[in-house]
Protein backbone atom coordinates (compact mmCIF):
# COMPACT_ATOMS: atom_id res chain seq x y z
CA UNK A 1 0.00 0.00 0.00
CA UNK A 2 1.35 3.39 -0.59
CA UNK A 3 2.04 5.96 2.49
CA UNK A 4 -0.32 9.10 1.64
CA UNK A 5 0.86 12.31 3.19
CA UNK A 6 -1.93 12.48 4.99
CA UNK A 7 -2.57 16.21 6.35
CA UNK A 8 -2.88 16.94 2.02
CA UNK A 9 -5.47 14.16 1.64
CA UNK A 10 -7.20 15.07 4.74
CA UNK A 11 -7.19 18.71 3.25
CA UNK A 12 -8.19 17.77 -0.22
CA UNK A 13 -11.40 15.65 0.84
CA UNK A 14 -12.14 18.33 3.48
CA UNK A 15 -12.29 20.93 0.71
CA UNK A 16 -14.28 18.95 -1.82
CA UNK A 17 -17.18 17.74 1.49
CA UNK A 18 -18.39 21.70 0.79
CA UNK A 19 -21.30 21.37 -1.95
CA UNK A 20 -20.16 25.13 -3.44
CA UNK A 21 -16.58 24.23 -3.57
CA UNK A 22 -17.19 21.25 -5.78
CA UNK A 23 -19.19 22.89 -7.79
CA UNK A 24 -16.21 25.47 -8.24
CA UNK A 25 -14.22 22.40 -9.11
CA UNK A 26 -16.43 20.86 -11.51
CA UNK A 27 -16.38 24.82 -13.09
CA UNK A 28 -12.97 24.75 -12.92
CA UNK A 29 -12.30 21.13 -14.42
CA UNK A 30 -13.80 22.57 -17.84
CA UNK A 31 -10.81 25.04 -17.88
CA UNK A 32 -9.29 28.25 -15.84
CA UNK A 33 -11.34 30.46 -14.96
CA UNK A 34 -11.60 34.04 -13.44
CA UNK A 35 -12.73 34.26 -9.78
CA UNK A 36 -15.82 36.80 -11.36
CA UNK A 37 -16.69 34.03 -13.50
CA UNK A 38 -16.28 31.16 -10.75
CA UNK A 39 -18.71 33.30 -8.31
CA UNK A 40 -21.37 34.46 -11.76
CA UNK A 41 -23.44 31.01 -10.94
CA UNK A 42 -23.22 30.76 -7.38
CA UNK A 43 -25.50 32.77 -4.88
CA UNK A 44 -23.59 34.45 -2.81
CA UNK A 45 -21.19 37.60 -2.72
CA UNK A 46 -17.94 37.87 -4.03
CA UNK A 47 -16.02 37.46 -0.55
CA UNK A 48 -18.01 34.52 0.39
CA UNK A 49 -16.28 32.85 -3.12
CA UNK A 50 -12.81 34.00 -2.12
CA UNK A 51 -13.46 31.96 0.88
CA UNK A 52 -13.95 28.90 -0.65
CA UNK A 53 -11.23 29.83 -3.03
CA UNK A 54 -8.43 30.04 -0.21
CA UNK A 55 -9.95 26.73 1.19
CA UNK A 56 -9.41 24.95 -2.23
CA UNK A 57 -6.15 26.71 -2.70
CA UNK A 58 -4.91 25.40 1.06
CA UNK A 59 -6.16 22.00 0.09
CA UNK A 60 -3.80 21.94 -3.40
CA UNK A 61 -6.79 21.24 -5.53
CA UNK A 62 -6.69 24.61 -7.17
CA UNK A 63 -3.62 27.55 -8.35
CA UNK A 64 -4.66 31.05 -8.73
CA UNK A 65 -2.64 33.58 -10.41
CA UNK A 66 -3.12 37.02 -10.47
CA UNK A 67 -2.10 39.17 -13.60
CA UNK A 68 -3.08 43.03 -13.64
CA UNK A 69 -6.56 43.01 -11.84
CA UNK A 70 -7.86 39.66 -12.90
CA UNK A 71 -7.14 36.37 -10.57
CA UNK A 72 -7.46 33.20 -12.68
CA UNK A 73 -8.02 30.05 -10.87
CA UNK A 74 -7.27 26.40 -12.38
CA UNK A 75 -7.44 23.16 -11.36
CA UNK A 76 -4.56 21.15 -9.91
CA UNK A 77 -4.76 17.69 -11.59
CA UNK A 78 -2.29 16.51 -8.73
CA UNK A 79 -4.53 16.78 -5.80
CA UNK A 80 -7.27 15.16 -7.36
CA UNK A 81 -5.17 12.26 -8.92
CA UNK A 82 -3.80 11.51 -5.20
CA UNK A 83 -7.35 11.42 -3.93
CA UNK A 84 -8.29 9.35 -6.63
CA UNK A 85 -5.97 6.62 -5.78
CA UNK A 86 -6.63 6.78 -2.53
CA UNK A 87 -10.12 5.58 -3.37
CA UNK A 88 -9.43 2.88 -5.60
CA UNK A 89 -7.31 1.47 -3.68
CA UNK A 90 -9.92 1.04 -0.98
CA UNK A 91 -12.27 0.20 -3.81
CA UNK A 92 -9.89 -2.86 -5.29
CA UNK A 93 -9.49 -3.83 -1.43
CA UNK A 94 -13.30 -4.44 -0.83
CA UNK A 95 -13.61 -5.88 -4.22
CA UNK A 96 -10.76 -8.43 -3.34
CA UNK A 97 -12.54 -9.18 -0.07
CA UNK A 98 -15.74 -9.67 -1.88
CA UNK A 99 -14.61 -11.43 -4.28
CA UNK A 100 -12.97 -13.98 -1.76
CA UNK A 101 -16.34 -13.97 0.28
CA UNK A 102 -18.46 -15.08 -3.38
CA UNK A 103 -16.26 -17.85 -3.65
CA UNK A 104 -16.19 -18.88 0.07
CA UNK A 105 -19.85 -19.05 -0.05
CA UNK A 106 -20.30 -20.88 -3.56
CA UNK A 107 -18.06 -23.55 -1.94
CA UNK A 108 -19.55 -23.64 1.34
CA UNK A 109 -23.34 -23.75 0.04
CA UNK A 110 -25.49 -27.00 0.75
CA UNK A 111 -27.98 -26.82 -1.95
CA UNK A 112 -26.77 -29.71 -4.31
CA UNK A 113 -26.73 -27.79 -7.97
CA UNK A 114 -29.01 -28.92 -10.54
CA UNK A 115 -27.85 -31.06 -13.80
CA UNK A 116 -27.93 -29.91 -16.90
CA UNK A 117 -30.12 -32.96 -18.64
CA UNK A 118 -28.58 -34.40 -22.06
Amino acid sequence: MLNYQQAPLDLAFQALADPTRRSMVEQLSQGPASVSELARPLDMTLSAVVQHLAVLEASGLVRSEKVGRVRTCRIEPQALHTAERWIGERRASWERRLDRLGAFLIETDPTPTPRSSK
